[in-house]
């Protein structure tokens, strides 16, 4: 479906294209800032995930970090290695395990978290006032575009 928007920003789908891109990159540059760390993005990731979650299985965690069972057997093996992930017992499911993030690997995750707000808190205090609300604003259009 093809409706005006501004004069200069073309059709629904130049505007859908252009804020796609801008967003992918956005989210790619906020991925990086992160504190220096010998963690993968796989591996903060999934920590990120767990953070998210409380909680998942094995199979639930590599469903939704996108990856097959055995990649993401080896990226919560390295996770447990480094003290950042516990395996416990599933509640009902004697054959499964449930994966948690540790005492540490919250304090990873917040530590990451920190360093990408920072990053894009500088970027944003760059801008005039009158952008910022701009952005504001948009924050709540994409949330509501989000959710549909």
């Amino acid at each position: 479906m093809e409706w005006p928007v501004a004069a200069d920003q073309g059709t629904a789908e130049e505007l859908a294209k252009m804020l796609r891109e801008a967003i992918q990159r956005l989210s790619r540059r906020v991925r990086q800032a992160r504190p220096v760390g010998d963690l993968t993005f796989s591996q903060l990731s999934a920590l990120t995930s767990l953070q998210l979650a409380g909680a998942l299985t094995p199979r639930e965690l590599a469903d939704v970090e996108r990856v097959q069972p055995p990649t993401m057997t080896k990226i919560v093996g390295k996770l447990e290695d480094r003290g950042l992930v516990v395996r416990s017992p599933h509640p009902t499911d004697g054959r499964q395990v449930i994966l948690a993030a540790t005492e540490e690997g919250r304090a990873v995750y917040a530590q990451f978290e920190k360093a990408r707000n920072e990053w894009l808190a500088n970027q944003l205090a760059e801008l005039t006032p009158e952008e910022r609300e701009t952005l504001a604003r948009a924050t709540e259009i994409l949330r509501r575009v989000s959710r549909a």
